[in-house]
């Protein structure tokens, strides 16, 4: 194990990965430091990768691994669908969910991607290589002006220390960095419990009346909750809302609605949390991913955030320690990437107001007159409650960084995408670093050129003939249009 490192991750989570891999897209050495030795299948948390996170992922050439290998093909449903019981009555359903519908779409260069976080975390392990230390987790730290000393504790009570210029805090909830800087969490925790179940279920699919989904949600009010396949085989999940301890075998038959075969695979109940860290930095220890927020998963928003604050911390590290930017830059990343989480804890918040309790009605488990006189009123409801979780593409891939002091005033958001041939984004063509974007013969691409060689900084013309000049950051987000300076975008 090495003693000295420029960067160390604490925690190698998805979010942890993701930091390491943006750090090894800059060319800079990290550690991640991580106590589990393997993923577990068992307990597949997050199961929505969003738009933006692929973009992300097709920006590290990792895009069409994952979706090689995820269970659930992008096109094999983009449908939620809301029912009386798995086996039961259909009340409606929504379409184009999590931006699974933008394969070929001018507005992603990719679409959304159902697939479970384990897999997720074993293709980011495997781009990560050796930077991955498992086993052990980091127990302490102490920063001075020159470094951090960091602690790492092994299973058995080991304890050694690596010195590193700059630590990332993806330690989750419980976050030693989060307390080692002083921070804590701001919010509140939602009063009503909730119960995963991952099951096998021999031969549900091929009774079930509705058709692929990646959500059915069960409006039942004796057992309301939400399931979806994990793959094409046997193997499901399921939420039971508002429901603490319980026998598994008999949540999963109240949500089929029949005495189905059923195999246990693991059981988590859980509550809602939408916490938000009062500080994400120290002069050089940062926080992201659960460290830095925690938001209800309804929108698959999750660690799809922490994806962001991977990228934006990423960069900017790798800019500092290659010296091509100041240490102030890295003050960008609380104003930043704080705000967003802000708004992603709202919004899901938001979609957990309305859950399948809320929308559950006793009239549709009644006969077919019964149900047929309530369901318009309830399908209703589930359109208009339901829509924006479905649908949050201007979270997803509108977010901005305006106000941010490296950007100007009228830039900040994601550079927008287009198609400039069949399977080329423009976002493929984009440099690691800095990108000028547009007509390289305009008056103004040599005074831009030249700062970028004075500076040092790596900037990669991408001509787009008779198009105005835009500087695009390294996370893909504008800094500037028209004219401007790549000082001003490091913060210089």
């Amino acid at each position: 194990m090495e003693t000295h490192v420029p960067v160390l991750i604490a925690g190698g989570g998805p979010v942890g990965l993701a930091t390491a891999v943006e750090l090894a897209h800059h060319g800079v050495r990290c550690l991640v430091v991580e106590p589990r030795e393997s993923v577990s299948w068992l307990r597949p948390r997050a199961k929505t990768t969003s738009a933006r996170s692929m973009e992300l992922l097709r920006r590290w050439g990792l895009a069409e691994t994952l979706r090689a290998r995820a269970p659930l093909a992008v096109s094999w449903s983009d449908q939620a669908v809301f029912v009386s019981s798995l086996l039961g009555r259909e009340i409606t359903r929504i379409g184009g969910c999590f931006g699974l519908d933008l394969t070929g779409s001018g507005l992603a260069a990719e679409p959304g991607q159902q697939v479970p976080q384990p897999l997720v975390e074993e293709v980011l392990r495997e781009a990560v290589g050796d930077a991955l230390l498992t086993g052990r987790q980091v127990s302490g730290l102490r920063e001075d002006a020159d470094g951090v000393t960091v602690r790492i504790t092994s299973a058995n009570g080991e304890e050694q220390e690596v010195r590193a210029q700059y630590v990332v805090g993806c330690d989750g909830p419980r976050s030693v960095t989060r307390q080692a800087i002083g921070s804590r969490y701001e919010g509140r925790e939602d009063g009503r419990p909730n119960f995963n179940i991952v099951f096998r279920a021999p031969g549900l699919a091929e009774r079930m009346p509705h058709g692929p989904a990646v959500h059915y949600w069960v409006l039942n009010p004796a057992q309301p909750g939400l399931a979806g396949r994990l793959d094409l085989e046997e193997t499901w999940w399921c939420i039971a809302q508002g429901v603490r301890e319980a026998d598994p075998v008999r949540l999963v038959r109240n949500l089929a609605g029949a005495d189905i075969e059923v195999e246990i695979l693991a059981t988590d109940p859980w509550t809602a949390r939408m916490l938000l860290a009062d500080r994400y930095a120290s002069e050089r220890v940062f926080l992201a991913g659960d460290a830095a927020h925690q938001n209800p998963p309804y929108g698959g928003h999750g660690f799809n955030t922490g994806i962001g604050d991977a990228v934006n911390i990423g960069w900017k590290l790798a800019a500092v320690l290659h010296g091509w930017a100041p240490a102030s830059l890295l003050a960008t990343y609380e104003g930043e990437r704080r705000p967003i989480a802000a708004d992603t804890i709202e919004a899901a918040a938001a979609n957990m107001t309305t859950l399948a309790p809320e929308l559950a009605d006793p009239a549709l488990m009644g006969d077919e007159a019964a149900f047929e006189k309530v369901r318009p009123a309830v399908a209703e409801a589930v359109l208009r409650t339901k829509h924006s979780e479905f649908h949050s593409l201007d979270l997803v891939l509108g977010y901005t960084y305006a106000g941010s002091p490296i950007v100007a005033p009228d830039a900040g958001e994601r550079l927008p995408h287009r198609w400039l041939s069949p399977g080329e984004s423009l976002y493929d063509r984009l440099g690691p670093a800095f990108s000028l974007v547009g007509d390289q013969s305009a008056p103004g691409v040599a005074g831009v050129v030249a700062e970028a060689r004075d500076l040092g900084v790596p900037l990669r013309e991408v001509h787009l003939p008779g198009e105005p000049l835009t500087l695009v950051r390294p996370d893909q987000h504008v800094a500037w249009r028209g004219s401007g300076s790549l000082r001003m975008a490091l913060g210089r």
